[in-house]
């Protein structure tokens, strides 16, 4: 079987398109795993900090990578204040994915469509450059068509990781919702009230869950600054847009309203969410074996299979099959 020489331009363009992607994605990674690693050491120095040496500015000033990334972020800016939409029915709806995401700054949205500029742009403009470079002889219907799909996934690459960001920020939220609860019943039990049971637990759990703690504070914000406590409740459920923290809030309003004991109903609703937690791992551990058959069909299985009936085959061809 021979392969046709007028593809081997294509394969070879394609198998580097996917090299340079496999790199972006391990470069990707590895400022992940750096930067999960800086904020458990700034979380560990925080920690170990005193109140007086914050209040009197002993932290370290932003580094240089930390500049860099605000004047690209500024860069940005300019790009997307050009091209945003200036109809306002698409903006609410994109402010409240960021607040979702844990992003506060009203410059957002307009950076947000400045990076979608951006990869819009450059992805099919490197793979053109590199088409005129290296690759010459590719057909120019098919280098159009492969730019264009690239400047399709440029611009809605910022969409897939808002979404992927926001489904995390949730997922850290929901991890820690039921210390947080367990702390507030404690709270309440011994006496506050429910706004300083909320500072109360933010402060305990700014360390090991800084998402749900961040909510908690922006909640008290709310409630200092005068708003009801049913609108700032509403709009806790509307950041972090989850069923337990719906349901908690949902109670929340209702003893408010018919003004019953919040220790009783936090206690009730504590049992509840601990037993929910704990059928939903009994699923996923019912649907644990199921999901092990695909593996061990297609990766297990062949390699078990090479191993028994390899030498037996090579046996067989020797005395039959070999000259």
């Amino acid at each position: 079987m021979t392969t046709n020489p007028a593809h081997l331009p294509f394969v070879a363009s394609v198998g580097v398109f996917f090299a340079i992607l496999l790199l972006m994605t391990g470069i990707f990674a590895y400022s992940r795993y750096r930067k999960r690693k800086k904020s458990l050491i700034e979380k560990i120095q925080r920690g170990g900090w005193s109140s007086s040496s914050s209040r009197e500015g002993l932290r370290p000033d932003p580094d240089l990578a930390g500049r860099t990334r605000s004047g690209f972020l500024n860069m940005f800016g300019l790009l997307g204040r050009r091209i945003k939409p200036e109809t306002r029915s698409q903006l609410p709806d994109l402010r409240l994915d960021f607040l979702k995401a844990g992003f506060r700054s009203p410059n957002a949205p307009a950076i947000f469509w400045g990076i979608k500029c951006f990869f819009a742009l450059v992805l099919p403009a490197s793979f053109l450059m590199l088409k005129m470079m290296a690759f010459k002889v590719m057909d120019s219907s098919l280098a159009l068509m492969i730019g264009c799909f690239l400047a399709l996934i440029g611009f809605y690459l910022p969409n897939i990781w808002l979404r992927l960001k926001i489904a995390n920020r949730k997922d850290n939220i929901i991890k820690g919702f039921p210390d947080a609860l367990d702390l507030m019943v404690v709270c309440v039990e011994a006496g506050m009230g429910l706004d300083t049971a909320f500072n109360r637990v933010a402060d305990e759990i700014k360390l090991g869950h800084p998402a749900l703690s961040e909510e908690l504070k922006l909640l008290n914000l709310e409630l200092r600054a005068g708003k009801a406590r049913r609108d700032a409740l509403k709009n806790l459920s509307l950041r972090i847009d989850q069923e337990d923290v719906n349901s908690l809030v949902t109670l929340l309003i209702q003893t408010d309203k018919f003004g019953t004991s919040i220790a009783n109903a936090l206690r009730v609703y504590s049992d509840g969410l601990r037993t929910k937690r704990f059928q939903k791992a009994e699923v996923i551990a019912a649907k644990l074996p199921v999901k092990l058959l695909f593996p061990l069909i297609f990766f297990i299985f062949p390699a078990l299979f090479v191993v028994i009936i390899g030498p037996l085959a090579i046996r067989i061809y020797r005395m039959f099959l070999a000259p």
